[in-house]
């Protein structure tokens, strides 16, 4: 029986794999013209016939991205169809502006759903909301400090990242309940050398940078200081104020000022990056 029904999802694969190379490949011309009409959504039949033609001739990415994770019990076609979902929040997002290969930045996404796919079907209790999301940034900052440290980084580095006690990233790593020959590092690719996250994380300073130049001198500097920026270390509102000759009291009224500038600029970045966090 068992035999059986693996023969038919490997069936069902091969149908899925020959239906999907109907879809012809773009250019990165296709792709930005793609986008353009994508954002113009006076016209939601043009819009959606373009968002439809993105996603169609990248089926075949999420195939590829998904055989890379090799999890004993979910099968392949269960995390084809999740990375589906996140090829589709990839087109419907995509800026051409951003001059990027569609592939390069849908890949992120794609392997976003489907890490967190695999990691919600291997935990055997569900956790609440809060923990949730306190797992996620766990998850986040692994890959984030795999691809920094260049090799698998221990619950110390993960918990200096985040600003958590050891012990609670650990009762965290503790509480996902993977079988013992299953842990956190087995259910998640490699990301020691990822192309679309350093693009990600280079698309993010750039905006970063490009927010922060639109700011009073005064107001960076502050900014520089409070969030340890541009290789300034942290500082205290007394001591910005005694490093520049005013008050603790108006570094705080600056610095509230300058992040609410940013803020009412960041929609794009927002719009990008909510979802990794």
């Amino acid at each position: 029986m068992q035999k059986k029904a693996s023969r038919t999802s490997e069936d069902l694969l091969e149908t899925y794999i020959k239906q999907i190379k109907a879809f012809p490949l773009l250019s990165f011309d296709d792709e930005i013209e793609l986008s353009k009409q994508i954002q113009q959504k006076t016209d939601l039949i043009k819009h959606q016939a373009a968002l439809n033609k993105l996603i169609n001739s990248n089926l075949r990415l999420v195939v590829k991205i998904a055989g890379l994770f090799n999890v004993p019990g979910i099968p392949l076609l269960d995390m084809i169809q999740e990375g589906n979902i996140g090829l589709i929040n990839a087109a419907r997002k995509y800026d051409y502006k951003k001059n990027v290969r569609f592939c390069t930045y849908s890949s992120w996404w794609i392997r976003q759903f489907i890490s967190r796919y695999i990691a919600s079907k291997r935990r055997l209790v569900r956790l609440p909301q809060r923990k949730e999301e306190t797992m996620r940034r766990i998850n986040h900052a692994y890959h984030v400090l795999c691809q920094s440290l260049m090799q698998q980084p221990k619950s110390s580095d993960i918990a200096n990242e985040l600003g958590l006690p050891v012990k609670v990233v650990d009762s965290f790593i503790n509480m996902d309940n993977y079988s013992d020959d299953v842990n956190i590092v087995d259910i998640h690719e490699d990301y020691t050398y990822s192309p679309e996250l350093n693009y990600m994380k280079q698309i993010s300073h750039d905006d970063t940078m490009f927010l922060l130049n639109n700011l009073k001198d005064r107001e960076k500097r502050i900014i520089n200081y409070r969030f340890q920026l541009n290789g300034c270390e942290y500082h205290t509102l007394r001591e910005i104020g005694c490093k520049m000759d005013i008050s603790p009291e108006t570094v705080r009224q600056i610095e509230q000022k300058a992040l609410k500038k940013i803020r009412s600029r960041a929609d794009e970045i927002r719009e990008i990056y909510v979802e990794a966090i």
